[in-house]
């Protein structure tokens, strides 16, 4: 007789399952062996009639006043002890996480809960208070609009950036011939055209250059492989260098980046800056602008001038690559940290991308850097302020020391040709030209009238203002900029 129940019983099972997959393969479609694709509709099924206000069967206490049969009406059934069927699981439905972005929607505390069984009462407890969703978020991980942009502002400045490594060769063993490649460091670039050019730190490929066997390779966002660059050109004083892939690769492979300007920049402006930071690659971070104007050392000792200041966090592997303002446009290279340690102290410094712009468009042309030249030797802040302190002048600008003949100085295009310090016949020093303006910016040291002449392009006229010997009035002297006269390339 207990056989004869459990068969009945086991039968009766089986019908109401076949019934329940039938229903669901004639109103929805679904055949009976998509049970991943049904399983997956039954757990999407509460979050949608929650939000559009219709309830479970368990919260509504009576039959469905809707006209069709629902997908959530149609959860799995649930068999208790005596072999009867239960009402529809409802939120069983729904695994934990998905419980708790519900009752976080509306509000409910449920850090006190500890298993499924109390979040299910819970959130049923809300449900029946009337409790409807914050936000219309159709997502269980709602986020801010902020958030929303800065998720995709990420996404699509994320492939310009790319990872580099620099390699050498190395003895396996002092006894061995056979040589190693072993890695050197690691560092950041983006792409900055169609072409494959790279634009990095000159920090960050210099030890290929300067090591035997030196090798330098880039990986892209979502390229298996590694690609081989090759140096196009390197500006050491501004610590930039332009690399291009040997193997260039497809064009979907290779995102530019999208270029802005830092001539508008301003104190509190939000910045984001991506690198690879100790080789975790393509790491976000987020700050603002903290100053303007920055003169700071760089990797190689060199004065780097109007650099931008960040509080992004900058650490070693994010050098050369890219800050970008809110709206995802290039803005600076990141370059140096302020830091005892080495790592990131909240002071970031970035190259700001009109120097950037102006530096790679040459060494991409060139494969060098020209340099504007007036043909002047200046004297130092410091010896120009004891002299004139000497002689009781009061006067803001640089000295000239010595005039190059034939010089820019030397010719102007108009106005007198400019004098450095003379020795009289009878012993007396004359002093030399005082440059108090270029371009009407005004000069106050050298590091003025340096970055002033560097923004310029070889063969543009600029004006300068100029004080004869320190004294009168100003005269204007215009003046033809030529190419300075190259140092040795360190490649």
């Amino acid at each position: 007789m207990l056989a004869s129940s459990r068969t009945v019983l086991s039968a009766i099972r089986g019908w109401v399952v076949a019934a329940a997959a039938l229903s669901l393969h004639r109103t929805s479609g679904f055949s009976l062996t998509s049970q991943s694709r049904a399983s997956t509709l039954v757990r999407q099924a509460p979050r949608a009639f929650l939000n559009s206000g219709i309830q479970p069967l368990s919260l509504r206490g009576g039959t469905s006043s809707l006209t069709a049969p629902s997908a959530f009406q149609r959860a799995p059934l649930r068999w208790t002890a005596t072999g009867s069927a239960s009402a529809p699981v409802g939120f069983e439905a729904l695994s934990v996480s998905e419980l708790k972005s519900l009752l976080a929607e509306r509000g409910v505390d449920f850090r006190d809960c500890i298993e499924k069984r109390e979040l299910i009462a819970r959130l049923e407890k809300a449900m029946q208070e009337g409790r409807t969703p914050k936000s219309s978020a159709s997502t269980f991980s709602a986020l801010s609009p902020d958030e929303d942009r800065l998720i995709s502002l990420f996404k699509s400045a994320s492939p310009s950036v790319v990872f580099i490594q620099t390699t050498q060769l190395a003895l396996e063993s002092p006894f061995s011939m056979r040589a190693l490649e072993v890695p050197q460091g690691t560092g950041s670039g983006f792409i900055w055209d169609d072409q494959g050019h790279i634009v990095t730190n000159f920090h960050v490929i210099e030890p290929a250059l300067r090591s035997r066997g030196g090798n330098i390779r880039v990986s892209l966002q979502n390229v298996p492989e590694d690609y081989e660059a090759k140096v196009v050109g390197a500006e050491p004083e501004k610590d930039l260098a332009v690399l291009q892939l040997v193997k260039k690769p497809t064009s979907q492979d290779l995102t530019p980046i999208s270029v802005g300007t830092s001539s508008e920049l301003q104190v509190g402006q939000r910045v984001l800056a991506i690198g690879n930071p100790f080789g975790l690659d393509h790491t976000l971070t987020v700050g603002v602008v903290s100053a303007l104007g920055r003169e700071v050392r760089g990797a190689a000792g060199n004065v780097l001038r109007g650099c931008v200041q960040t509080d992004a966090a900058i650490n070693p592997g994010n050098s050369g690559g890219p800050l970008l303002d809110s709206q995802g446009r290039l803005i600076g290279v990141n370059t140096a940290i302020v830091s005892p340690s080495g790592s990131f102290a909240g002071i970031g410094f970035a190259i700001p991308v009109d120097t950037v712009s102006r530096i790679v468009t040459q060494l991409v042309r060139y494969g060098r850097v020209k340099r504007p030249s007036l043909g002047l030797q200046v004297a130092e802040d410091q010896i120009m302020q004891g002299v004139l302190k000497r002689v009781n002048l009061q006067v803001e600008g640089v000295m000239v020391v010595e005039v190059a003949p034939g010089s820019p100085a030397a010719a102007p295009v108009s106005g007198r040709a400019l004098s450095g310090v003379q020795r009289r016949s009878n012993g007396s020093i004359l002093l030399g030209d005082v440059v108090t303006r270029v371009n009407n910016s005004p000069v106050k040291k050298v590091e003025d009238l340096l970055s002033a002449v560097e923004e310029c392009e070889v063969g543009s006229v600029v004006e300068l203002a100029v004080k004869r010997q320190g004294q009168g009035p100003e005269e204007r002297v215009r003046v033809r900029l030529t190419e300075q006269q190259q140092r040795r390339s360190p490649l």
